[in-house]
């Protein structure tokens, strides 16, 4: 998910090239209080006339307690937004609020039910709450760290290791597990330090993230390349759904590949590596049938 700044116009024109999965077009921390009125144009016009072709539209929109919360909503609904992303989500409560002023734009255009709601957890309230905030709403497509407001919030600092925040990575990947939702990674804002970036993304793959938020189409291939299953991997995840199939065709409850005996949990990794590579355009998906 590659985040733009919303009074960019340029940026905004220019983002589906790169081929992020999702562009987050940002309304609030990386516009000033001056430009609100006129980025929230900006980007209601850059989703009503821009062709970004298949990939998922965000807007972060700026919180319903200031003068800008709804106004944002309006305009990004009425503009066929995908999902909205709420900022420094706390309660439930918030969540439930937004989806209150989503539904009174969406009554007026006829199209309830059409705009998803993403929330950034990013202060320990958020992070305690987690799961009540994912659950909150049948809208609620997926929960996201933010980490910079997170680690003032906890009055620390980030480090390379990140370990300041692990306690907050893994209660997201849990609540997001338990409530059948998404969850994605905080942004890594040092792009002099692939790296450490890469090391960041292959941590946040080992905790069970769905992805990262990145600032920079540099960071997109680096992304891919972590979260794309190895050709060993797919060719034994095939494998296992192949003895499934047989298993299924013979009527036998019992799978076995090489030998060894396949249970659940080694059945769900195999779809989701498939998934990965079928998503990732490693594999077709006629391949995988």
């Amino acid at each position: 998910m590659m985040f733009v700044p919303g009074n960019n116009p340029g940026m905004m024109a220019d983002a589906h090239i790169y081929g992020p999965d999702s562009i987050m077009l940002d309304l609030e921390d990386s516009v000033t209080m001056a430009e609100k009125d006129a980025a929230r144009l900006l980007v209601h016009n850059a989703l009503k006339s821009i062709d970004f072709g298949g990939t998922e539209m965000v807007v972060r929109i700026n919180p319903l307690n200031t003068p800008y919360g709804k106004k944002d909503v309006e305009a990004v609904v009425k503009a066929g937004v995908d999902v909205i992303r709420m900022p420094k989500t706390e309660t439930a409560d918030e969540v439930r609020e937004l989806e209150a002023e989503i539904i009174k734009v969406e009554t007026e255009l006829g199209c309830v039910g059409r705009t998803l709601i993403m929330a950034a957890i990013e202060s320990a309230l958020g992070v305690v709450n987690a799961y009540e905030i994912a659950t909150a709403s049948k809208r609620m497509m997926g929960i996201a760290l933010g980490a910079e407001d997170y680690s003032a919030n906890l009055k620390t600092q980030r480090t390379p290791g990140g370990a300041e925040l692990l306690l907050a990575r893994e209660s997201i990947v849990v609540a997001a597990r338990a409530a059948g939702i998404a969850c994605f990674d905080t942004v890594y804002s040092n792009l002099d330090d692939m790296e450490t970036f890469r090391k960041e993304v292959e941590l946040i793959k080992t905790l069970g993230f769905d992805g990262k938020s990145i600032i920079n189409p540099r960071q997109i291939e680096v992304v891919n390349e972590v979260f794309a299953p190895s050709q060993k991997d797919i060719d034994k995840a095939l494998r296992i759904i192949a003895a499934i199939k047989e298993a299924q065709a013979k009527g036998s409850g019992v799978i076995a590949v090489n030998g060894k005996m396949v249970d659940r949990p080694v059945v769900i990794r195999a779809e989701r590596t498939v998934a990965l590579a079928i998503a990732s355009g490693i594999l077709d998906k006629e391949e995988a049938l």
